[in-house]
């Protein structure tokens, strides 16, 4: 086991990556000899040449556009978008031609390539430098969209992802780049279209994913000091969704709340909401709850702060879940319960509305 950075694991699966295989190309701006904005791609063109690793034009249709060409030919690309909102300008490529060449040919032709976009606040970043474009990819079929939290699962789902037939966006908590965790070299984690409980509880669960995974756990540790016991989840795969981890977890719980930096009208944690209130909805002691940032353009780099969710906010929801609770919960062994309005509630639960 090596302690890397995030960044560094990344580097280290691309590295890896390189050398196993051929077909895998690197590249977008500035990816070569500077080695990337965030130095992921650091020494690559000096250990693999400048075929293999390499700077594009600074357009991003085009790098996605000639990624699509690469992989019907069999090679294998891998892309950077450098800064999450670079990407607009590929998107028509992506949702086009990515996302829908296997259907179009009936799985007869399929994209095996990897979009990696730096994604998320926290660094002190200007407009288009910080935003959270999850849902945008979230909502194309076609496409795998997943974000790592840790070094060793960055490691290990770049690996994954590199290897899978089908083409995948790699959304890259910058905000992480810089935190430090053990790596082991080759090894993998759980797959990546899994789900992970990162913390066992059992008040409620916080789900998250990508940058605010980290935040969550803080947030349990400091709620634990208030005598409540929380469950963390981190996503890890935003499509395909993992339901039966996380609705097992919140079954178990029977409280949730779910956290992302984006916009929360609209957002990512909406469709969470929607999976996990259909699915848990008799065994919920209150309604499901998010926490994101607020309905705005990103902030200019000092208001940030206040716009991404911290500790406080997400304590302050988990607190709402105690006064919004609508139930009460006796003996589950109970056969059947009678609610004051005279609905019968299901065998399974004995909750009675309070």
């Amino acid at each position: 086991m090596t302690e890397l950075t995030m960044a560094q694991a990344l580097n280290l699966a691309l590295r890896d990556a390189l050398a196993e295989d051929e077909r895998v190309l690197v590249y977008g701006e500035d990816v070569g000899p500077l080695g990337g904005v965030f130095r992921v791609t650091d020494g690559l063109t000096e250990a693999f040449g400048e075929d293999r690793c390499f700077d594009s034009p600074l357009a991003e249709s085009g790098i996605v556009g000639t990624a699509v060409g690469m992989a019907m030919y069999g090679q294998r690309p891998v892309v950077e978008m450098q800064f999450d909102a670079f990407g607009y300008p590929a998107f028509e490529q992506v949702v086009s031609h990515v996302a829908k060449m296997g259907n179009r040919t009936r799985g007869g032709l399929r994209l095996p390539l990897v979009i990696r976009i730096p994604y998320g606040g926290g660094i002190g970043g200007v407009e288009h430098h910080s935003d959270s474009s999850e849902a945008y990819y979230a909502h194309t079929p076609g496409l795998r969209v997943v974000t790592p939290a840790t070094p060793a699962d960055a490691y290990s789902m770049l690996r994954e992802a590199i290897e899978s037939p089908d083409p995948v966006v790699f959304l890259e908590p910058k905000r992480r780049y810089w935190s430090k965790g053990e790596v082991e070299p080759g090894a993998r984690t759980e797959p990546m279209d899994r789900a992970v409980v990162r913390r066992v509880g059992t008040d409620a669960t916080l789900i998250a994913y990508g940058p605010m995974v980290t935040t969550a756990l803080d947030t349990a540790a400091a709620a634990s000091a208030e005598g409540l016991d929380i469950e963390v989840v981190d996503l890890r795969s935003l499509a395909p969704f993992d339901d039966a981890t996380v609705t097992a977890s919140v079954r178990k719980t029977g409280r949730a709340v779910v956290v992302h930096e984006a916009s929360t009208f609209g957002g990512y944690g909406a469709e969470v909401v929607a999976r996990v209130t259909e699915r848990c909805f008799h065994y919920l002691d209150a309604p499901v709850l998010r926490v994101g940032g607020f309905d705005i353009p990103y902030p200019p780099p000092k208001l940030e702060e206040h716009h991404l969710p911290g500790v406080d906010r997400i304590l302050d929801t988990l607190a709402r879940l105690q006064w919004e609770s609508r139930w009460v919960e006796p003996e589950r062994s109970a056969p059947s319960a009678v609610a004051p309005n005279g609905l019968v509630l299901p065998a399974h639960d004995t909750r009675v509305n309070a």
